[in-house]
């Protein structure tokens, strides 16, 4: 097992203190940053702020060897990797570009950490470049916490893999499929004995992207791996090398947290219960969704996690996608409002293998529901 990549950092030179305060005074007076030199990092847990906005940082916790990176001013590129760790075993290092805050380094101007029940949606977007040399994964680390805090180890951290490189795989175990912002991935589960680690893997690689990292964040509340009272604390993004990792790079990278009401009718208080009929090797279900909040659900999505085995075959009243796994069920045009104190219903036929179970957890626009 992984331990966290949180660690105790290292002191900051007063150099790049100050920067970090100039960069945090620009940001509220609304002044775009200027370009900047590139900065060299070797220091343990040393980091640099980037854009006026995000930080960069080394974050060298898994070996004893020299390891550096070049803040770029959209950027960096890791420039020396030394030595190497067992692949079945930790990473040696996470070298990264965050927006939100990290063992109390905040970047300048975050709105995080932010209660996820008050986020409509976080934009971000990464252009990577990879190499063939190494052994490592490219991901984004997403850390949910059910405290606003800004330091120490998070409850449960999400990861987004983009590519692997040689014989390494995330914490746990694999525990299915999901369709997720519209991409195939396969789902890992597990516990690193520091916090819940949910990992998402690309079967290829994505060498850029932009998605919403709500969509994420709505499938750990839907496996009842965070709640809605829950915090989105940070959204980080670079490469866990286990070997080698000179030339990685990440060119571009991007993130915003939009809060308030919106994206899929906004956050809402809700109730759901969930009616099946099983017989052997196959199932119905009616599913009735009761927004209790004392505003109207204005087009609405479903989220919840069909337990091992189970396929969705037909559904009426909503739209289901995709048909194994983590699910969305999403209103169709003629039910897409649920008044407050109101309900609506949907249903489906599947197949299953094995012992029959029901879902454990919802979450309606990313709202975790009450079970009735």
């Amino acid at each position: 097992m992984r331990p966290s990549k949180h660690h105790v950092r290292g002191r900051r030179g007063l150099l790049g203190a100050l920067l970090t305060a100039l960069a945090a005074v620009a940001a509220l007076l609304g002044v775009a940053p200027a370009a900047q030199a590139d900065t060299t990092i070797c220091e343990q847990y040393g980091s640099t702020t980037i854009q006026g906005r995000y930080v960069v940082q080394n974050n060298r916790w898994g070996t004893g060897e020299p390891q550096c990176i070049t803040a770029t001013d959209s950027g960096f590129r890791v420039i020396r990797a030394d030595g190497s760790v067992p692949t079945n075993g930790a990473p040696k290092s996470y070298p990264s570009v965050f927006n939100g805050c990290h063992y109390t380094n905040c970047s300048p101007g975050t709105r995080l950490p932010a209660r996820l029940g008050t986020i409509s949606s976080a934009p971000t977007s990464i252009s990577y470049i990879y190499v063939s040399n190494a052994v490592y994964d490219a991901a984004y680390d997403i850390w949910l916490d059910p405290t606003p805090r800004t330091d120490g180890v998070n409850r449960t951290e999400i990861m987004i893999w983009f590519t692997k490189v040689g014989p390494v795989q995330p914490v746990g175990s694999q525990v299915g499929t999901a369709t997720v912002a519209g991409r195939p991935w396969q789902v890992w589960s597990g516990n690193n004995g520091s916090n819940d680690v949910l990992s998402f893997v690309a079967p290829s690689a994505i060498n850029s992207w932009g998605f919403d990292v709500m969509d994420f964040v709505r499938q750990a509340v839907s496996r009842g791996l965070a709640q809605d009272s829950w915090y989105l604390t940070s959204v980080q993004a670079g490469f866990e090398p286990w070997q080698n990792g000179a030339g990685l790079a990440v060119t571009s990278f991007s993130s915003t947290v939009e809060t308030g009401s919106g994206g899929s009718g906004g956050p809402a208080a809700c109730k759901v219960a969930y009616g099946t009929n099983a017989w052997q090797g196959g199932f119905s279900a009616d599913v009735t969704v009761t927004n209790t909040g004392s505003s109207p659900v204005n087009g609405w999505k479903l989220a919840f996690a069909l337990p091992a085995g189970q396929q969705i075959g037909n559904a009426w009243g909503a739209g289901v996608t995709p048909s194994t796994g983590a699910v969305t069920a999403g209103n169709l045009a003629y039910n897409a409002q649920i008044a407050p104190g109101g309900q609506v219903s949907f249903g489906f036929q599947g197949t299953y293998g094995g012992a029959f179970a029901k879902p454990s957890g919802f979450s309606l626009n990313g709202s975790a529901c009450a079970t009735a």
